[in-house]
């Protein structure tokens, strides 16, 4: 006896085989199993129960071209493990079954000059997806631009110049002016700066930078460190420039704020006792019982937005439609970390 005849799921049952087992065309079966159509209860449920028995799973994908829509979106997304790219890619997916669409996911690691993130666009490509939301600043826009001759695609994130990418977008600059502006308002003037370097991550470079021009206009010495990847890169350049008598360090991500907190701690020194640190994300679990002083950004409000002009590329044609930049601020959370000298 046949695998399919014993009742065991097949990895390749086809919409010919459900009709079969049903007794019924293929015609019936593919209306049946879509929901369409109006047929006797007992035929409605002999499919069905054919369906399960045989464990047919329905190609969304091929069903969308084969009947001319485009409802299936590629997601290329930053490690998820990351509590900030984790929550995106979670409202990311209510948001897009919320409007009908599905999402096909590729997640990216650590990757040296974004090779790996073309070649994952290339995947989703190759799986027919009608187009791209791209939730990770590792690519640049010059490897992101040919990708839109083929498919409408939206960052989710970070902001885009190329005039063809659209974008739903943390205001990463109005961030660290927000950040800068409070440290200053607690009297700091040698401060410390802490982020990636721009080709490790632009969002934080973006968010660095901002910093530096509002401190230095606010009277403030700066040292930059621009680090590489992990959280610890660049902190202990950041413990000399506090010896010698920097009182605050101002990080481009909640990750660094902690790697600096917990250096500063082993070096015997207390935070903000000794030394004022601050954050940006606000994502972390147990942020607000940590007290980190840090700035909330707005994850949902960039996940329904970058959806939202997803569905409308693909519903009014991306080649008609005016490019989108839309930014969006977050809150800051003063916390306890950075206090008043």
């Amino acid at each position: 006896m046949s695998g399919a005849d014993a009742g065991a799921p097949g990895l390749r049952v086809t919409v010919s085989d459900v009709a079969a087992a049903a007794g019924v065309s293929r015609a019936t079966a593919t209306r049946a199993l879509k929901g369409e159509g109006r047929f006797a209860p007992e035929t409605q449920e002999r499919i069905l129960a054919e369906a399960e028995r045989l464990g047919y799973v329905r190609n969304t994908m091929a069903a969308e071209l084969a009947a001319g829509r485009t409802g299936t979106v590629g997601l290329m997304l930053r490690d998820a493990s990351n509590p900030a790219y984790g929550l995106l890619f979670s409202r990311l997916q209510d948001e897009a079954h919320r409007r009908g669409l599905d999402l096909v996911t590729v997640t990216i690691g650590a990757d040296v000059q974004g090779a790996e993130q073309v070649n994952a666009l290339h995947r989703l490509l190759g799986m027919r997806v009608a187009g791209l939301i791209v939730a990770t600043g590792g690519i640049t826009a010059a490897q992101l631009e040919p990708f839109a001759d083929q498919v409408p695609i939206v960052r989710a994130g970070r902001v885009e110049t190329a005039e063809r990418i659209h974008t739903a977008h943390y205001d990463d600059p109005e961030h660290g002016r927000m950040l800068a502006s409070h440290v200053l308002s607690l009297g700091h003037r040698r401060v410390v700066v802490l982020s990636g370097a721009e080709d490790v991550s632009f969002a934080e470079h973006l968010r660095a930078s901002a910093m530096q021009s509002t401190l230095v206009a606010g009277g403030a010495s700066v040292t930059l460190v621009a680090a590489g990847a992990a959280p610890t890169d660049g902190v202990d350049e950041a413990l000399d420039a506090v010896r010698d008598g920097a009182t605050a360090v101002m990080c481009a991500s909640d990750y660094r704020q902690l790697a600096v907190m917990r250096a500063l701690r082993s070096a015997g020194l207390s935070v903000p006792g000794d030394v004022s640190v601050t954050g940006c994300d606000g994502i972390l679990p147990g942020a607000d019982l940590l007290g980190l002083t840090t700035l909330r950004i707005p994850v949902e409000a960039v996940a329904a937005a970058a959806v939202e002009t997803m569905q409308l590329l693909l519903t009014s044609g991306s080649d008609a439609a005016e490019t989108v930049r839309q930014p969006f601020v977050g809150t800051l959370a003063p916390g306890s970390t950075a206090a008043a000298i």
